[in-house]
């Protein structure tokens, strides 16, 4: 019995993420209208992408390779500044309490990125960005991706194509692809 209902839960995780996930944005593109979570669990408020921005999507906060990467972005921010980047935005499948303890452990003295609680996968799913990480992370959740945008048009997007590697998403990487 335990075995159906393993299996009937897995599949409904399977489904709720093909469900959740659209077609993948593409440059040229638009960022669909959003409610995010930054500060408060029960509090949204609208993603007002202005200017060039970067929004960093990771499977998970914690997670080794997620771990890895951000603080890539905390660190080189100030480059991104100067290249003309408004914001930054880091985006996981998590609540807005994992996120902001995540926040907390990496910038302990704070820091401009914006750390974005996407509890439901709404944002990402929209972007046509969800992947089922059930075996691993229990659900479905973001694949790591970066998209570089202009207002909420999509100027370029970098998706991994093994989240669990770090490779065309890292800052590094990113910043020297903003012009």
């Amino acid at each position: 019995m335990t075995s159906v209902i393993a299996s009937a839960a897995q599949a409904a995780h399977s489904v709720a993420t093909s469900l959740l996930s659209t077609a993948q944005v593409q440059p040229g593109g638009t960022i669909p209208a959003s409610q995010v979570k930054e500060d408060e669990p029960a509090k949204t408020e609208p993603l007002i992408l202005t200017g060039k921005n970067i929004i960093v999507g990771v499977p998970g906060a914690f997670t080794g390779t997620c771990h890895a990467q951000v603080p890539g972005y905390i660190k080189e921010f100030v480059q991104f500044k100067q290249k003309g980047i408004n914001n930054v935005y880091i985006v996981a499948v998590n609540d807005v309490f994992v996120m902001k303890a995540w926040k907390a452990q990496l910038a302990p003295e704070g820091t401009p990125v914006h750390f974005i609680a996407d509890d439901k996968a709404s944002f990402v799913g929209s972007l046509g960005l969800v992947f089922d990480a059930t075996p691993v992370l229990g659900g479905p959740r973001s694949k790591r991706f970066v998209i570089i945008t202009d207002g909420d048009k999509v100027e370029s997007i970098a998706v991994e194509p093994d989240s669990s590697k770090l490779t065309v998403t890292a800052a590094d990487v990113i910043l020297a692809q903003v012009s």
